[in-house]
């Protein structure tokens, strides 16, 4: 199946923090390729990649000022090629960051384009001229704090950078510009990788006039960068035409997918995933950060899928609960739960009974847990910037724990970011023991998700049910499975009726048509029948 994407669980590695080989104290390609059998063993389908390009790492690799080489910290190409080569070994694809919505100041692009303003990439990024009074040109912020301009004295400009000052904003305006980023994705496509995971996607291409901003008066949030919506800054139709102009390279290729991260959420993300993903000539498939909130009710999972399937009824969706910018959902939703373990069998359940593509953070497979951090051990600017009431992305980004060794196992030296006792716990040859782990549990899940076809692309029928249960059906050629969770810490009894048995590994009781559902509990029922409470 060419598409092998549709239905795919990608589990995405964060580099620095996934297995250390070289005794540095950050993980590197090597380390990863070590420890590939365990993520096979887990039953996914493909890993992804956060990014290993060479970078100054002021934003841990997300400003890039080589496209086309691995930053020393990580390895080498041939490292990379070794991972490529082992992982299609075990079967899995490869998916890489790609990181184009801006480069590092240390790129030679920016070296170049800032040195004056008649050279060969003078128009590579996006300058514009001061105000008479020598103010930034609008009222656009940077996503991490402050204005989205900087000024360069040799120039006498200023230049857009939608996050950090050291992230300056790609003209994606020029040709030239475009030509060059699709000639770096063509080089990972020819090393042998299956997709792109596209950082920003809606950041692309900003209105040409550089209009302001409106506010938006409803936000109540600690960050600046929500006090505007950002209609001129991000979002713009120009970008679909870029977005085709990739499409046309990766088809090229035999088997390759994108997908884009939008950072948006509600209806303005519905409608981007939808042209975003329209026809077959733009991306494949889109994610928002939806389920990626605090919010964890019936409702809200209901209104997120049913919402995207309504507003964007040809996009494909891809879901997710955690990721490298969140806080750990287990912690996240802690409080929906008095047994963390018992909220993560729970988790791995729902998301395996979803619609689409999934994505698994590292670490989530052993129910891991948000790190708590004192502010001398951060690394992240945005909470090094508004510390404490942006505790930022460190806490989710703490090393991977494999066994009861040294920094368990992650590496002889002091990691880059510590590894507390709370985490350690959660070590992969401790639970790897335990056949009643969260670890033992996702490896279940994702097995009884691959021999039921209805799950990976059956239609979806939600069922109307009161908080705190979520009930939909998922069926496929005359096969259906019904799906039901219990999304609070209190048991709870629900009516069947109809023919059925309990399936899978459910973390429930089926008596006479009564099916007793304990906190967190969950069930998959063979067949389409009908619940009430």
């Amino acid at each position: 199946m060419t598409e092998w994407w549709r239905d795919a669980v990608i589990y995405q590695i964060y580099p620095r923090s996934f297995q250390d080989s070289d005794g540095d104290g950050i993980g590197d390609l090597p380390g990863i390729t070590r420890r590939l059998d365990h993520v096979a063993a887990l039953g996914v389908d493909a890993i992804w990649l956060s990014p290993i390009f060479a970078s100054p790492m002021k934003d841990m690799g997300y400003d890039v000022s080589d496209y086309t080489d691995i930053d020393p910290l990580f390895g080498t190409l041939a490292d990379f090629d070794a991972l490529i080569a082992r992982a299609h070994e075990l079967g899995l694809k490869v998916i890489i960051d790609q990181v184009i919505s801006h480069s590092s100041d240390k790129h030679p692009w920016f070296a170049e384009s800032r040195a004056s303003r008649d050279n060969p990439k003078a128009d590579w990024y996006v300058w514009a001229d001061p105000n008479p009074d020598g103010t930034p040109p609008n009222n656009w912020p940077s996503v991490f704090g402050g204005p989205a301009w900087e000024w360069e004295p040799r120039r006498r400009q200023y230049y857009l950078h939608n996050f950090l000052i050291e992230q300056p904003v790609l003209n994606f305006w020029s040709r030239d510009v475009q030509d060059a980023l699709l000639d770096t994705m063509r080089f990972w496509l020819e090393r042998g990788v299956d997709g792109f995971r596209l950082d920003t996607v809606n950041y692309y291409f900003n209105d040409a006039r550089l209009r302001d901003n409106p506010p938006n008066l409803g936000h109540t949030g600690p960050e600046t960068y929500g006090f505007q919506q950002h209609i001129y800054s991000k979002n713009r139709p120009e970008n679909i035409a870029f977005l085709k102009r990739m499409r046309a390279l990766t088809d090229q290729y035999d088997a390759r997918m994108m997908v884009g991260e939008v950072g948006d959420g509600g209806e303005t993300a519905i409608r981007i995933m939808g042209e975003y993903t329209a026809g077959d000539d733009r991306l494949h498939m889109c994610y928002s950060f939806e389920m990626l909130s605090p919010d964890f009710t019936a409702g809200h999972f209901r209104r997120t899928i049913e919402g995207v399937r309504k507003g964007a009824p040809d996009a494909h969706s891809c879901w997710s609960f955690s990721n490298h910018d969140v806080i750990r959902h287990v912690s996240r939703w802690a409080k929906n739960a008095d047994d963390l373990d018992a909220l993560s069998r729970q988790s791995v359940a729902m998301l395996a009974s979803f619609p689409g593509t999934l994505c698994l953070y590292q670490g989530e497979e052993l129910g891991q847990t948000e790190t708590t951090l004192v502010y001398e051990e951060l690394t992240d600017p945005p909470a090094l910037r508004f510390w404490p009431e942006v505790k930022g992305r460190d806490g989710c980004r703490t090393p991977m724990v494999w066994d009861e060794t040294t920094n368990a196992g992650f590496s002889a030296a002091k990691p880059w970011l510590p590894v507390k006792p709370e985490q350690a716990a959660r070590a992969v040859s401790i639970e790897q023991a335990d056949n009643d782990s969260v670890l033992a549990a996702y490896r279940a899940t994702l097995a009884f998700r691959k021999d039921h076809p209805p799950l990976r692309w059956g239609d979806i029928t939600f069922i109307d049910l009161p908080e705190p249960l979520l009930a939909f059906h998922r069926e496929l050629d005359g096969k259906a499975l019904t799906c039901i969770f219990n999304l609070s810490k209190e048991p709870c009894r629900v009516q069947v009726t109809g023919q059925t048995e309990l399936i899978g590994p459910a973390h429930a009781v089926l008596t006479d048509n009564l099916l007793a559902l304990p906190a967190n509990g969950y069930a998959w029922l063979d067949g389409d029948v009908s619940l009430s409470v």
